[in-house]
């Protein structure tokens, strides 16, 4: 069930593959979502509210909707505080940004704009925020970053960070998700807006200075004076994303020898490489988007990308090309958790349900606690704000961690600052981070990791996400006897919405894909691949016979 390369993959963007950009915008401002049809409704996942207004699925009608529905969630949750507001360099962004605005103003919520109309990394937003709130006890601040992620250019995107700071929790988005949808289906009514010109000139729209106080906090958070001093060479490429003004800055700040490969931003991302499935995708976890970077793998000592909020990281080092995410996240916590004596000794490391286990060997190894979660970095937020994670990481490349003092730092996936920590891993080490996870390895075992899709109509994701380990009945796999057959989340009991099963050397964990008709199987062998691609398919049998039930 491996998926099909496109041959496309890796190489330039063919010119007739680009978004019509003004067709788009038209799109946007032209086209009305039918509320009455599932997938033009407003549907927050994980990541908030995402589609294309080719097929209406991202219309100015959402945003106002969701707009006005954000201010009385704030009226009713007595958020009097200004609202940070962020876009990335999607072609949506900014028409929808101006939509919001209107809406804020409308309803006199201050709106805090970036000074130079320029772009705003999803983790900036989650500082600001938490910056703003410290020591307060009323008048909290939030955010919305407006951005699809990694997506691709059609795409647009609108999520909300509470005063945590973090991804907005379920109780909050389907709140929010059922008062815009309440809006769509009464024709606007009850949505307050103003013209854009107005809502600029108001006393709510404030110009607000991102970059300094984050590029400031970041020694804070990172040593950057190690980084210096060693001299690593460094490349980065922002992938044309939102975190593209913020290089310069840090690079002329601390003094660091960094090259940015590239500033190009353009709508139609014509610069990128083509991911796997023939798609314009800025995945900086994917070999065939990340190909520019990796060709220049030999010129630097460590080079990074984000995607196009910056929450995201792709970790490219000199002695093994891109990183698998995992490999990077276990060499991080191994490091920190080394490298920071003032984090409190019980802090511990989260993860995802379905990332490595060799984190898990590698938080044993440490002494420190794992706290295995739900997918979801809103599963993170509350240990973060805390510091009672040090780490928190997902297997798609996302993590955060505390100040060097144990002190929060985000409670957002920050790609910016785990791109310098690789750097300042290979000035303090004098080796880079594939070097030390092949040290790690040689201890705790070479993991053997993947995830595939495999095919499941409606009914059959419906019957995974309800499947329990009674009905999966597996006592054995691949040949070890089952441990734990898993529907909730070790580390908070919360379900997964699938299901994992274990054993002494490899695991599998199947959930249902929310957007497509398959489900995702992740699995791992501490074995072998041959191993591994037993597991897989003992997986998929276990599956497919629970779904004749």
């Amino acid at each position: 069930m491996a998926a099909k390369i496109n041959p496309l993959a890796g190489k330039i963007v063919d010119p007739s593959m680009l978004a019509n950009v003004p067709r788009l915008v038209t799109a946007y401002f032209a086209g009305k979502p039918d509320p009455s049809i599932p997938a033009q409704r407003v549907a927050f996942g994980t990541s908030g509210h995402r589609g294309s207004a080719f097929n209406n699925a991202f219309n100015e009608a959402h945003i106002l909707a969701i707009s006005q529905a954000l201010c009385d969630h704030r009226h009713a949750r007595g958020i009097a505080g200004p609202l940070f507001v962020g876009i990335d360099t999607h072609a949506l962004a900014e028409p929808a940004l101006v939509s919001a605005i209107e809406v804020f103003a409308a309803n006199g919520v201050d709106v805090m704009a970036d000074e130079h109309d320029g772009y705003t990394p999803t983790p900036v937003i989650s500082h600001a925020i938490l910056t703003y709130n410290k020591g307060r006890e009323s008048g909290f601040a939030d955010g919305v970053v407006i951005t699809p992620s990694h997506n691709p250019p059609e795409d647009g995107g609108f999520k909300y960070n509470p005063p945590n700071g973090g991804p907005a929790d379920t109780d909050i988005t389907s709140g929010i998700e059922r008062a815009a949808n309440g809006f769509l289906e009464d024709g606007l009514r009850g949505v307050k807006r103003i013209p854009y010109d107005r809502a600029c000139k108001s006393s709510c729209v404030h110009l607000h200075d991102y970059i300094g106080p984050y590029v400031a906090d970041l020694a804070d958070v990172v040593d950057m004076e190690a980084i210096r001093a060693a001299g690593v060479k460094i490349g980065i490429d922002p992938l044309g994303g939102a975190a593209v003004r913020y290089w310069q800055p840090i690079i002329e700040r601390y003094g660091i020898t960094a090259t940015v490969v590239s500033d190009a931003v353009d709508p139609t991302f014509r610069f990128m490489t083509v991911d796997w499935d023939g798609k314009i995708r800025m995945d900086c976890s994917s070999p065939y988007a990340m190909a520019r970077l990796i060709r220049m793998r030999d010129t630097f000592d460590v080079a990074f990308a984000n995607d196009t909020d910056a929450d995201r990281h792709g970790i490219v080092t000199r002695s093994n090309g891109l990183m698998n995410p995992n490999h990077y996240l276990a060499a991080a916590v191994s490091y920190l958790f080394e490298n920071r004596p003032q984090w409190r000794k019980n802090s511990a490391v989260g993860k995802t349900i379905v990332s490595s286990a060799i984190i898990d060997r590698v938080a044993r190894k440490l002494g420190r606690r794992l706290v295995e979660t739900p997918v979801g970095f809103k599963w993170f937020v509350d240990g973060l704000s805390d510091g009672s994670f040090g780490f928190a990481g997902e297997e798609s490349a996302g993590a955060s961690f505390l100040r060097r003092d144990g002190s929060v730092w985000t409670t957002d996936k920050d790609g910016i600052i785990l791109g310098l920590l690789a750097a300042e891993m290979t000035a303090r080490t004098g080796r880079d981070p594939s070097q030390l996870f092949e040290s790690l390895t040689s201890e705790l075992g070479v993991p053997f990791y993947e995830r595939i899709d495999a095919p499941a109509t409606t009914a059959q994701k419906n019957l995974l996400k309800a499947l329990s380990p009674e009905e999966l009945a597996m006592t054995e796999l691949a040949g070890e006897p089952v441990l734990a057959t898993l529907t909730a989340a070790p580390g908070n009991g919360q379900s997964f919405g699938g299901i994992k099963v274990t054993t002494d050397s490899g695991w599998f964990a199947a959930r249902p894909s929310g957007t497509e008709d398959v489900y995702k199987i992740y699995a791992e062998s501490f074995r072998s691949q041959t191993h591994l691609r037993q597991i897989q398919q003992e997986a998929q049998l276990a599956i497919a016979n629970a779904f004749k039930i």
